[in-house]
């Protein structure tokens, strides 16, 4: 995981990685983000193509940072002990997109803002993007 920003309280914003960590993240939270994370890591895999005229063991140069600048920002909060807290799926880079539905969720899907609403907020502070509830958790009624 790679550090993104604090938060109060002593929490913390990590970006996930990888499939192994995506993974780790669903079994620790009780929900689905692994099979959001493959899905979006394989498009931007298969988007990939290799600079014209590369050699053969050159072909997958800029294949890492092509997936790290087209797939959706995949992050989680944890809390100074390491408990997981909450889990974000935001645009590519964390800016705006208009078709892309912003989700952040806790344990479980429970709604993260009652608890880290402070947390999120500075998330928000840090992309320079607004994650209200009311478009970022999915089950609110």
């Amino acid at each position: 995981m790679q550090y993104v920003c604090d938060a109060p309280k002593g929490e913390t914003w990590f970006r996930i990685e990888t499939e192994a960590e995506a993974d780790a993240e669903a079994a620790l939270m009780r929900h689905a983000v692994d099979k959001f994370f493959r899905r979006y890591e394989a498009a931007a895999r298969e988007s990939y193509r290799a600079p014209k005229g590369a050699a053969t063991f050159e072909q997958d140069i800029g294949l890492k940072d092509h997936i790290a600048r087209t797939m959706p920002l995949f992050l989680t909060l944890r809390a100074d002990d390491g408990a997981g807290l909450a889990t974000a799926m935001l645009p590519p880079g964390g800016g705006k997109a208009a078709k892309f539905r912003k989700i952040i969720v806790g344990p479980a899907n429970a709604d993260p803002y009652a608890t880290h609403a402070d947390a999120i907020a500075a998330l928000a502070r840090y992309l320079g993007v607004e994650l209200k509830r009311e478009d970022c958790y999915p089950y609110a009624q």
